[in-house]
């Protein structure tokens, strides 16, 4: 599931950076879900 939410907002940051869209809002999804991605990595938990 984790993976799923990460490739759908890489997918839609480079789209904003295609087309100028979605201003700031994305990068900050973005690095929320980095966050959560290391975090996951580093705890070793499973989703």
């Amino acid at each position: 599931m984790l993976w799923t939410i990460f490739l759908i907002l890489v997918v839609l940051w480079l789209l904003g950076f295609a087309f100028n869209i979605g201003g700031g809002l994305i990068h900050v999804l973005l690095v929320i879900a980095l966050v959560v991605l290391v975090y996951n990595l580093i705890t070793g938990r499973r989703s």
